[in-house]
C-alpha cells in the first residue's frame, strides 16, 4: 500500500527520534497549530505525517487534524509512549496492538494489521497509576494503558482510514509514579513548574521517576526503530510480520 500516512503522537519526546534519527534529513517541520508540531516526510508516492498535540482525547484529534491539513490521509498509526498492566511487558519494549478499547465509552476497535498474541490496550481518560493499573487489567483483560488511542481509532474508522497502532511501554506495570493528573494542563502536557515544586519534596518518588525518564528515552527510540522498520525505505506501509513485544536492540 502506497499513499500519505498520518503518524500520531501524543508528545514530541515521542516522536523526536523519528523525525530527528535515522532519515531525519528528509523530515521537514511544518507550520500547525498553536500546541501542535507536525513534521513531513515526502516520499514519491506520497508523505508521512507525524504530529502531536499533548495528551488526552481532546488533543488527539486536534493532532489528527492537524495532518489532514497537509494532505488527505489514507492510513494513520496510533503511536507514544503506554503502561505496562502487568508483569510480562518490559518497560522500553515496543508492540503493536491487537485490541484499542475506549474505557469511557466500551468501544472496541481493532487495527487493520494485527496478531492474536499482541495485547489489548485499554485508552482511559487520566494518567493511570498503580492502583489503576491493577483495575484495567481486571476489567478488561488488557495488557497496556494509554490515553490517545481509541480516539485516533474512532476518526479513522469514521472516516473509512486504515488504523493502526504501536505502543513503547515508559512504565512498567509495578512502576511506583506520584499523581501527574492535577499538572496535566488544558494543552494536554505536564505543567512542569508545579509538578517539579511538587516533587521536589517528596524525595520517594525521585528514584521513580528518573527510571520513568530513562524507559521513556529507550522505548522512544525503539519505537521509531519499530517505524522505520514498518515502513519501507519508499515511504510505503509494507505488511507487519515481526513481533515487537520484544525489546527493540
Amino acid at each position: 500500500m502506497k499513499g500519505n500516512i498520518a503518524i500520531i503522537a501524543a508528545l514530541e519526546g515521542e516522536l523526536k527520534p523519528l523525525v530527528r534519527g535515522r532519515g531525519a534529513g528528509s523530515w521537514k517541520r511544518r507550520e500547525s497549530s498553536k500546541g501542535c508540531s507536525v513534521w513531513e516526510y515526502r516520499h514519491a508516492d506520497g508523505c508521512w505525517i507525524a504530529a502531536c498535540a499533548g495528551m488526552g482525547e481532546v488533543r488527539a484529534a486536534l493532532a489528527f487534524a492537524e495532518a489532514e491539513k497537509i494532505a488527505a490521509i489514507d492510513a494513520v498509526c496510533s503511536v507514544g509512549w503506554a503502561g505496562a498492566l502487568d508483569g510480562t511487558i518490559a518497560a522500553e519494549s515496543v508492540s503493536g496492538v491487537s485490541l484499542v478499547i475506549d474505557t469511557k465509552t466500551g468501544e472496541r476497535f481493532r487495527p487493520t494489521d494485527l496478531q492474536s498474541a499482541w495485547p489489548v490496550l485499554a485508552t482511559t481518560t487520566r494518567v493511570a497509576d498503580e492502583r489503576e493499573k491493577k483495575r484495567l487489567a481486571a476489567s478488561y483483560g488488557a495488557r497496556l494503558v494509554d490515553m490517545e488511542a481509541a480516539t485516533i481509532a474512532r476518526i479513522a474508522l469514521g472516516k473509512s482510514i486504515q488504523f493502526y497502532c504501536f505502543k513503547a511501554v515508559s512504565d512498567d506495570a509495578e512502576a511506583r509514579l506520584p499523581d501527574l493528573n492535577p499538572f496535566v494542563a488544558d494543552n494536554g502536557r505536564l505543567k512542569m513548574l508545579p509538578f517539579l515544586a511538587h516533587v521536589a519534596v517528596r524525595p520517594g518518588s525521585w528514584s521513580g521517576l528518573m527510571k520513568l525518564g530513562r524507559h521513556s528515552s529507550a522505548a522512544a527510540k525503539n519505537l521509531a526503530e519499530a517505524l522505520y522498520g514498518w515502513l519501507d525505505e519508499s515511504g510505503s506501509l509494507r505488511r507487519l510480520n515481526g513481533d515487537y513485544t520484544e525489546k527493540q536492540r
